[in-house]
């Protein structure tokens, strides 16, 4: 007998009928566990004893009445002893199709997807639009069918033939000048590719996945690197109450679009690592194919594995701190096994970079130093020169709270000694990972803090972001100012061809082309500044005829899923009817969609519930919200604000005009983003690094409603949408905050949106709405592309990163780390002795430029070693420099008797008002890629500036 839960498919107390227990039997024997029901014996006061069954924790209205609990058992099915996925055998003919399936250039390449819809409609949307999933299914017949139909095999001609330029030919990467970097590894912990390969949560993974298809169609010779979940995240559905359910189904690799790795002997291609005690943890290598770009996921459920160890890639962000651990060891060093076992067997070029999107990926780095140390016989600390020269790693988190930080004593059990790397010092692996700034915890290994040590290339995913994060590690540069801290930002995008409608870019080619279309989406423009000029040539009418069009198939959409939830709650299909009058084409219509953690504040726009009632219900003006996400599944407080914002949706009143959509995902965001006319978002700033889905959801015409949070605070034009007024900045109570940006939030909506939207020019169109979808086309569309990003990281990061790595060849990282060394050892001997001015008045004239004398000591030291610079700018009320300039200074005289050099330059005064300078002493060497890199700086004592004079005040 299984254990007793309560029925998640409750029914209402009274009124019910025998069907209710017939299906609660029935969720019994589907698999849903054992359900409890009670069925009053005697009368009920609710219905007079008419009804037959209620469900476990609806029978407050049946008083007074003796209930008979029954037990109903879980059945267990049949389970077979063995598994087989069994292949369609294709017809000569078709055999192409069987590539173009698993390729998944399918999920973006619309012929691609046209070809496998006409091989069978229906089954088509039955498999989820899935080509592996639609091959398994369809009858031999049809199959014999399809070889002898010319126009089918010529269109699949045609299409097979596109994918062999499209993954051969020459692309944007290929025609670009200097030496490129051979090959980028691209590490992350998710990837969201398709809906067809669920290995994703939220942002993280969608971003990943974009950034894979744009380095495939510019021709970036990217490795992509994960693991592969057996049971992905979690699917999301909701209890009668509003709760959220999690669901981990589970997935087969063979019948995903994925294929093992195999050895030339046709085994399966493996990596392990060794765990405590003698035990390994071995790992198979699946690859996904991205377009030319490969995906190598590693798989620990393997039979050579203990049933502990099979379980390591189970779930996506599951399991407690050894789990998870576990995981990130086998990412970051089963990672780098995987990529050599793949270029070894395939002969692709071995990556000059490795790329680790967010901490998780971080121990790749202490993999690559135990391969120097082997191979090329580096100490740890030239073959950490090396491996840095390499790294770029990518922070997409604003606050401490989000990074993954583990014990020290978990940490060092698993490494040295009877464990993994046994040929590094356990103390040198934890170093990296130590929280050595003010407020941080000697008792953890921070994974974040690691992942900047290891690599020589830090950024942020927004400018804001990259602000944040220059602040929130800067204790790991200290004396610096946190705008000196070595951590730049590539501002994130969104792959076009994935989430542009169809009709949207049917659009676009009808006015300039499909393949002129095509490149502007792909390839976009230079630094993001290009416009796509030919909206400009679209008339009005056909605008908004789109826009229609576009929230009528969401409406569809919305319907079909909402009617899915409600049976899923357990509601009865004759209690439904309202559902056909949800939502309404012609309304103005806002999403909300994301993952649901505190900040982003899903229930921010329930704050004064009346208010917002009044603008559901408007009579001239309404409005109505489409709202999605998922809670991770240890977040109550996630939930709770899930359950908060339902049982609002569920109210007779406005249900019509909001709705709660569960299991937000890839194949829901692509309906969402396009149908939806206003896309809100409203988290704390500047706690939202990034944030892309407005980026999506503005590539199709919608506006932007937002906080100046992440990429908005970077592109925000009142051309292109609103931005909502924050009370940030200040030590202000968090419900007061609230409070104030809600009411914000309905200003805006009830005095600007709505009647943008609303109005009608002597055409009888919106026209100034139109003109704000037509100024977000043309002016935010090509900066918000996954190909301007990818372009900015080769040009900026990935190609800095693959010069560096050439020049750390073995003697020349033996040379910088003895340097540091050296250095490291004689900084504390380091002084700023005397500093002296020209001029000692605290005036003078712009444009005056004065004579700075600097008395330094170097002790063990040479000038080639040191940068003696003069810092100026403005100042603040504390005497704080801001706005800062840089001006190197000449050693003109030394060593003198006591060892003191002499540094002189000139001061230029080159702006008015409150003006002051400093001196600072920096390591310098050629190959450093920042004069921050060592965190060292000296500047004067007071007594040693005592009589420089503060300039201009």
């Amino acid at each position: 007998m299984g254990s007793t839960r309560p029925h998640s498919a409750r029914r209402a107390a009274c009124g019910t009928t025998r069907a209710t227990l017939r299906d609660a039997c029935a969720a019994a024997s589907a698999g849903r566990g054992a359900t409890t029901v009670r069925r009053p014996v005697g009368g009920c006061r609710g219905c007079g004893g008419g009804c037959a069954a209620t469900v476990l924790g609806d029978d407050e209205a049946h008083t007074d009445v003796r209930l008979t609990t029954y037990v109903l058992v879980e059945v267990e099915r049949v389970k077979a002893i063995r598994r087989f996925t069994v292949r369609p055998v294709l017809p000569e003919a078709l055999a192409p199709l069987s590539d173009l399936a698993r390729n998944l250039r399918w999920s973006w390449h619309v012929e691609t997807r046209d070809l496998f819809q006409s091989v069978d409609p229906e089954r088509w949307a039955g498999s989820g639009c899935d080509p592996v999933r639609l091959l398994g299914s369809v009858p031999p017949a049809r199959l014999a069918e399809l070889a002898e139909d010319p126009d089918f095999l010529r269109r699949l001609a045609d299409v097979t033939d596109d994918l062999r330029e499209y993954a051969t030919g020459d692309r944007w990467y290929q025609s670009q000048p200097g030496e490129l970097p051979a090959a980028i590894a691209y590490f992350s912990p998710e990837f969201g590719i398709t809906a067809a390969l669920p290995q994703y949560s939220g942002g993280l993974g969608i971003l990943a996945g974009d950034h894979l298809k744009s380095a495939s169609d510019l021709g970036v010779p990217l490795i992509g690197v994960g693991l592969l979940y057996r049971h992905g995240y979690f699917r999301q559905s909701l209890s009668r109450d509003g709760w959220q359910q999690e669901h981990y189904p589970v997935l087969d690799p063979h019948e995903l679009p994925v294929t093992p790795l195999s050895e030339p002997d046709g085994t399966p291609a493996q990596v392990s690592l060794a765990l405590p005690g003698g035990k390994r943890l071995h790992a198979r290598i699946w690859l996904a194919q991205v377009g030319r770009v490969p995906l190598l996921m590693l798989d620990s459920d393997v039979e050579e594995n203990d049933p502990g160890e099979r379980q390591v890639t189970d779930r996506l962000y599951g399991g407690g701190s050894e789990h998870r651990l576990l995981q990130e060891m086998l990412l970051g060093i089963g990672g780098v096994r995987a990529v050599r076992a793949y270029c070894r067997l395939t002969g692709h070029p071995a990556p000059e970079v490795f790329h680790t999107n967010e901490g998780h990926a971080g121990f790749l780095g202490l993999e690559r130093i135990a391969e120097l140390v082997s191979a090329e016989g580096l100490d740890f600390d030239a073959a950490l020169e090396a491996v840095r020269a390499g790294t770029v790693f990518t922070t997409h988190t604003p606050v401490p709270a989000g990074i993954d930080r583990f014990g020290r004593d978990l940490v060092a059990g698993h490494f040295g000694p009877g464990a993994e790397l046994p040929g590094i010092d356990v103390e040198r692996i934890l170093r990296l990972g130590e929280e050595t700034y003010p407020g941080g915890d000697p008792h953890v290994f921070n994974m974040a803090v690691m992942g900047l040590r290891l690599g020589q290339r830090a950024n942020g995913v927004s400018l804001l972001h990259g602000q944040v994060s220059r602040e929130m590690f800067a204790g790991l540069w200290p004396g610096f100012d946190p705008e000196e801290v070595p951590i730049t930002s590539v501002t994130n995008g969104v792959h076009a061809p994935t989430w542009v409608a169809p009709e949207v870019f049917a659009l676009g080619a009808r006015e300039i082309g499909a393949q002129r279309t095509e490149d502007a989406l792909t390839v976009g423009g230079s630094g993001g500044s290009d416009r796509w000029d030919a909206v400009a040539d679209i008339p009005d009418q056909d605008i908004w005829e789109l826009r229609r069009v576009l929230r009528e198939q969401l409406v569809g959409e919305v319907r079909q899923r909402l009617y899915a939830s409600w049976r899923q709650r357990g509601a009865g299909e004759a209690e439904l009817g309202w559902i056909d009058d949800v939502l309404d084409p012609d309304v103005l219509t806002i999403g909300f969609a994301r993952r649901v953690p505190s900040y982003k504040r899903l229930t921010l726009m329930l704050r004064d519930r009346e208010r917002l009632t009044n603008l559901l219900l408007h009579p001239e003006r309404p409005i109505q919200l489409v709202v999605a996400g998922k809670a991770h599944p240890a977040d109550d407080g996630g939930k709770r604000l899930i359950q908060e914002l339902v049982r609002f949706a569920d109210d007779p009143r406005v249900r019509h005009r909001i709705v709660f959509l569960p299991d937000y995902g890839m194949a829901m965001a692509t309906k969402l983003y396009p149908g939806c006319d206003i896309w809100l978002n409203n988290p704390l700033r500047p706690l939202e690094a990034c944030g892309t889905s407005g980026m999506k959801a503005a590539l199709n015409g919608c506006l932007n409603l937002s906080v100046l949070d992440g990429w908005w605070d970077e592109w925000y034009q009142p051309d292109f949408g609103w931005a909502i007024p924050t009370a940030d900045g200040g030590e202000m109570d968090p419900d007061r905050r609230d409070e104030l940006e809600a009411a914000a939030l309905y200003d805006l909506l009830e005095q600007r949106v709505t009647p943008r939207f609303y109005e009608r020019g002597s055409g009888g169109l919106p026209d100034r709405w139109i003109e704000m979808v037509r100024q977000t086309l043309t002016h935010l569309g090509p900066k918000v592309l996954a190909g301007r990003m990818v372009r900015d990281y080769v040009e900026r990061l990935y190609t800095p990163a693959a010069h560096a790595h050439r020049e750390l060849l073995p003697d020349s990282a033996r040379e910088l780390a003895v340097w540091k060394s050296r250095v490291r050892e004689a900084w504390p001997q380091v002084t700023v002795d005397h500093v002296e001015v020209s001029t000692t008045s605290a005036t003078a004239e712009l444009g005056t430029t004065l004579a700075l004398r600097v008395r330094v000591g170097l002790g063990a030291l040479a000038p080639d070693d040191v940068e003696v610079q003069a810092v100026a700018g403005r100042v603040d009320s504390e005497d704080g420099i801001t706005d800062a300039t840089t001006v190197p200074l000449k050693p003109t005289a030394g060593p003198d008797d006591d060892g003191r050099w002499l540094y002189e330059g000139p001061l230029s005064l080159d702006r008015t008002g409150p003006f002051g300078y400093t001196v600072r002493i920096l390591p310098t060497h050629r190959l450093l890629a920042t004069a921050a890199e060592l965190g060292l700086m000296t500047v004067p004592s007071e007594e040693s500036a005592e009589g420089a004079g503060v300039l201009m005040r």
